[in-house]
């Protein structure tokens, strides 16, 4: 991770979980712990056939940094709306997201901020939890059938 930012500490993220009535699964946790985000090494991701290859542009942290949670809950409130945390963006401002919901809860999704949200076809799986995904990530495309 690049750009490490500042130092998040338990009691901080407890409060940050509280003011928006979330449980972050433990290794998203984990990570804002160790990290707070940052620019990830590798960044790119397979997101379907149709809309192909994208690539992390910043993991939000919390805190002063630019890029924070708490911004990002302000833009972004109609994705809790529908079950999604914002985690990150790519360079076109569409979103890595956390499932928030009963079936969804720890899963990550990609959020196309541009396309019509009516009939949820915005919205691609990616991985069945945080690990999964940065698993995933590569360090170029193409990606071969084992990164899907």
């Amino acid at each position: 991770m690049k750009e490490n930012q500042e130092r998040l500490t338990e009691l901080r993220l407890q409060e940050f979980e509280k003011r928006y009535g979330i449980d972050l699964p433990p290794s998203y946790r984990a990570f804002l712990l160790k990290f707070n985000g940052g620019y990830p090494t590798p960044s790119f991701f397979f997101i379907s056939d149709e809309q192909g290859v994208g690539m992390v542009n910043i993991f939000y942290g919390i805190g002063e940094m630019y890029d924070n949670l708490d911004k990002k809950m302000d833009l972004f409130d109609d994705l809790l709306e529908i079950g999604l945390f914002p985690i990150a963006d790519d360079s076109g401002g569409n979103q890595i997201c956390l499932g928030l919901t009963e079936g969804t809860s720890g899963q990550i999704f990609f959020w196309i901020h541009d396309e019509d949200p009516e009939d949820m076809q915005n919205v691609h799986f990616l991985a069945y939890d945080f690990e999964g995904f940065l698993g995933k990530l590569s360090d170029a495309p193409p990606f071969d059938n084992a990164l899907r």
